[in-house]
Order: structure tokens, then sequence, then C-alpha cells
């Protein structure tokens, strides 16, 4: 039984997102948000993948995080019978059809109807429909990384931001502590592919805090001090139950079965604005190959 609760530390990509690890006093509740889509009939712990679109909101002190533009989205599965799994990433600025509100960019579609009609708007383009959308600030985000120690990450090309980081992330292993991990999560501007570049970044980040919490899993009183942070922090329909399902099937997942992948596309403008136009086709062939078994043998 001792062994199946340190598990939890372990979970992978997924519980990196749900960050247990947030100390009680730096998040107000409406800080994060856990939705559950409403074709989701609850977690099921037989053979089947369970899919979390994980959303960082840019959303202004005062602002309600849960109706303004989205900035991070990953979908990310989890196949409860082998362990297994996957991110995709979807650019911010993809050019999509929002469901009763036109083609505007992805995240909009936050703005426009709440988490619900982002996780279908997200949905239509891959061809998975989230059975839950995890929204939070960056706040939440960046007193996650600070409580944990930073993170560690492999950083492929070097990069910076006049506003964000003037010195810049050098190339090769890094440590990160909270702003810098923030920072590395939104930086685009500097990076040659732009989103989509941004969008493995931040796939780089959520490796580099699932290591973390695997390694001090095993820390005297690391595990119950997050789980009960996150009861206290975390607005969700949710029901306790239910919560407790979703964490089972969290802690099946293997650090060594994650994949993870960006949808590509190419860039436009429409109305002086520009926009990332996604490579359809390739969206729905990673959603085809990660439905049955949150698994992505290559981008």
């Amino acid at each position: 039984m001792l062994r199946r609760i340190l598990r939890v530390g372990t979970i992978g990509l997924v519980l990196a997102v749900a960050a247990l690890v947030v100390p009680d006093s730096a998040v107000k509740p409406t800080e994060v948000t856990l939705v559950k889509v409403d074709r989701a009939n609850g977690v099921d712990l037989t053979p089947d993948v369970v899919w979390i679109l994980a959303v960082g909101s840019d959303a202004r002190p005062g602002e309600d995080m849960t109706h303004t533009r989205g900035d991070a989205l990953q979908l990310i599965g989890m196949d409860t019978r082998t362990g297994a799994a996957t991110a995709i990433g979807v650019p911010r600025d993809s050019w999509v059809d929002i469901a009763g509100h036109g083609y505007d960019k992805i995240n909009a579609s936050l703005y426009y109807g709440g988490p619900k009609l982002l996780g279908q708007t997200v949905g239509n383009l891959i061809g998975i429909q989230p059975d839950y959308v995890f929204v939070t600030r960056f706040p939440f985000f960046e007193a996650m990384v600070g409580d944990i120690g930073g993170i560690e990450v492999d950083n492929p090309v070097a990069f910076s931001d006049t506003y964000l980081k003037p010195k810049g992330f050098p190339a090769g292993r890094l440590h990160l502590g909270a702003y810098d991990a923030l920072a590395f999560s939104r930086i685009r501007h500097d990076l040659l592919r732009g989103d989509f570049d941004r969008s493995a970044n931040q796939q780089r980040v959520l490796r580099g805090i699932q290591a973390k919490v695997r390694a001090d899993a095993d820390r005297p009183g690391f595990l119950e001090r997050g789980v009960l942070s996150v009861m206290a922090h975390l607005d969700t329909d949710l029901s306790p139950a239910e919560l407790f399902r979703l964490a089972e099937a969290m802690a099946q997942v293997e650090p060594s079965r994650i994949t993870s992948c960006v949808v590509q596309g190419g860039i436009g403008d429409i109305g002086g604005a520009s926009v990332v136009l996604p490579y359809v086709d390739q969206a729905r062939r990673l959603g085809d190959e990660a439905r049955d078994d949150a698994t992505i043998e290559h981008c």
C-alpha cells in the first residue's frame, strides 16, 4: 500500500500539470479550475484513455480566468491500462472554426464560452474531445515551481526576450527557478518557430516538473501536503470521489512512457493579426495515433 501511495509522486506529465505541490499560502482558490466536460461520466479505471486539456490563462488581476484568452494549451492523455501518457501541444494563435462564433484564434474560445467551449474547439482540431479541462493562472504555476525548488530542463537552442529575460537562456542543461520556468514557457518572439517552439518549451518544463516531483515523492509529508493544498485551492465541479478516481488514473502513468508533439502549421496574416494556420491533417494524425493508447511514435 505504501508503494502505491508513493506512486502518486510519479504520475508523470499530468500530475505536473495538476500541480499538487503548491503551498497553501501561495494562491487563491480562483487561481485553479478543473471542469468536467459533459460527455465525461467519471474516470473508469478499466483499459481506457483519460484526456485532460491543460490551459494557462493570461487573465489579468480581477479578470475571470475561465473567460479570457488561453495562453498555453496542452492536450494530455493517460492510458490507465499501460501507464503511457502523451501531450499534444496546440499553438494559441491557431486559426480555427469556433462553434457559434466563426473563425478566430483558438484561444479566443475560452473567452467566448469558457473551458468547455475551449475543450470542444481543441477536440475538433485534434479529433479527441477532452474529458476534463484544467485552467490555471500563471502565479499558480510560478508558485508551484518555487515550492519544489526549481526544475531542470534540456534547452536545445539559446534564446532571450527583451522584457521577460534580457540575458536569455543558453543552450544545454538548465536549472530554472520559479520566474525563469514561467519565462521559459512564455517567450516566443526570439524563437525560430515562434508559437511552435514555445509549445515545445512548455512540454520541456512540464517534464522537468514531473521529474522533480518524482524525485521528491518519498520526502516525508511531501505528498500529504500537496494533496491538502490542491483540495484547498481547487475550484471544481468534480466530487471528492471522482477527484480520487482521477488521481488513481494519474498514478498509473509511467514516466518512461511519456511522449509529446506539437501541432505544426503555416504563418498567416488575417485582419492585420499574425495567426497560425494549423496543419489539420497532422493534428488529426496525432489524434488518431494517440486516441486509443496515449502513445505517439513520431511527430
